[in-house]
């Protein structure tokens, strides 16, 4: 189910909680919107064994975007400069549309410690999402 069709849970009110609440939301929206999505793709009639190996590279592609997100791996540079990316987590008011937490996931816990959490479907003891 993409993450337009859950509802966000209320954002915990400790700075520590909210970190990490935003980091869990990171990887929900990635988790459901993009390797769901890539799931979602692999053809019905798939063997087994097919099915298998489609969804290691799906998570291997998912670990690497991930690894990419923390900057272990992405950055192109030479003697005066370099390119990196920055992926930024934004929680927003939708009534005056100020942002009232953001994160840059390079600076958090780390996107591949969570990987496996959120894989097997574990977005934290306050999850961004109702259930």
């Amino acid at each position: 189910m993409a993450t337009h069709e859950k509802v966000l849970t209320r954002p915990p009110s400790g700075e520590r909680e909210l970190e990490l609440w935003i980091q869990h939301a990171a990887g929900l929206i990635l988790f459901e919107d993009v390797r769901d999505y890539a799931i979602e793709q692999l053809e019905d009639g798939l063997s087994s064994e097919a099915r298998g190996t489609a969804l290691k590279a799906i998570d291997d592609a998912m670990y690497g975007m991930m690894m990419v997100i923390d900057g272990v791996s992405g950055a192109l540079e030479n003697d005066n400069h370099r390119v990196n990316l920055a992926v930024t987590v934004q929680l927003t008011d939708l009534e005056t549309d100020e942002t009232i937490a953001e994160a840059n996931l390079a600076d958090g816990d780390g996107m591949c410690m969570g990987y496996h959490g959120w894989r097997d479907g574990d977005f934290g003891k306050n999850p961004p999402m109702e259930s």
